[in-house]
């Protein structure tokens, strides 16, 4: 039994319908109820268990139903998949504080409100003595990994998923939970808005592997939220048409020691040392 979040189309209609094509029971959560319900129809036609649910993960009082309607109906819960999400793309110089809240608030509290009554239900269990096999996937960005020119306030909340989902692995393995996050590259709603993703991202007309399949990554996915992956926790995972990639985050180097402090005139020069043995990190997306 897994719930999805912001299902009702794009990457998360696909993770749905993967999920359930492979035996999971879905909640279909999407605040647009006619979008969600057409995707359980289609799970439903193919023989599959869902149901809807329009709880607003921004809301965390609201976000409980998500996790008391799929215990109501299916009889437990077993996995979260976090992928709601918008964007509200501007230059960091023009970014508006509402433009910065709404996106804080769907992708880095969307995160957490679910995810933190699915977690209180599985420590429960895990108190009682019953087997827990928790999953929590979460969506995070090449934006959050490496930035992204004219997306301040979505590289800030996809990078804050990266290391939320390090915490939570860290956390809860206690539990019997895994956290692994993943950074898709798929044709989406939001992916295709500008015209030359669009066409970059349109499927093939001669019926070759459409790497750009929102498909692709829900394989990864449903994988994540299987028995099978009870090892693999707190990582991120790039996904792109068949390529899968582990993200290397962050890495102290040996660094320079003087062995006392650093004068502000000297701390040039030991800027200097370090940049000469430095791996370069990728370049911000839009440099």
């Amino acid at each position: 039994m897994v719930i999805v979040t912001g299902a009702g189309g794009g990457l998360g209609a696909a993770h749905a319908r993967v999920l359930a094509s492979e035996g999971a029971c879905v909640i279909v959560n999407d605040i647009n109820l006619e979008a969600a319900q057409r995707v359980v129809d289609e799970i439903e036609a193919a023989g599959g268990r869902a149901a809807i649910n329009d709880s607003d993960i921004t809301n965390y009082a609201d976000s409980q139903r998500a996790v008391s309607q799929a215990i109501e109906i299916f009889g437990g819960l077993h996995g979260v998949v976090n992928n709601a999400g918008v964007n509200r793309d501007r230059m960091f110089a023009s970014m508006t504080e509402q433009e910065w809240d709404t996106i804080m608030a769907v992708h880095l509290k969307g995160h957490f409100c679910i995810t933190s009554h699915a977690v209180q239900y599985w420590r429960h269990l895990s108190k009682t003595g019953e087997p827990v096999s928790g999953r929590i996937v979460n969506t995070t960005s090449g934006a959050g990994l490496q930035g992204s020119i004219g997306q301040s306030n979505y590289a800030a909340a996809k990078a804050g998923i990266a290391a939320l989902t390090l915490n939570q692995a860290a956390e809860l393995a206690r539990y019997g939970i895994t956290a692994n996050a993943i950074a898709p590259v798929a044709r989406t709603g939001m992916t295709t808005a500008v015209p030359e993703m669009a066409a970059r991202m349109a499927a093939p007309e001669d019926g070759s592997f459409d790497s750009f399949a929102p498909e692709n990554v829900s394989s990864l996915v449903t994988w994540l939220c299987s028995e099978a992956s009870g090892h693999f926790t707190g990582r991120v995972l790039e996904a792109e048409g068949g390529r899968l990639c582990i993200a290397d985050g962050w890495r102290t180097t040996q660094g320079v020691d003087k062995g006392s402090r650093w004068a502000p005139a000297e701390v040039g020069d030991a800027i200097d040392q370090l940049l000469k043995t430095e791996v370069p990190a990728q370049k911000i997306w839009g440099a």
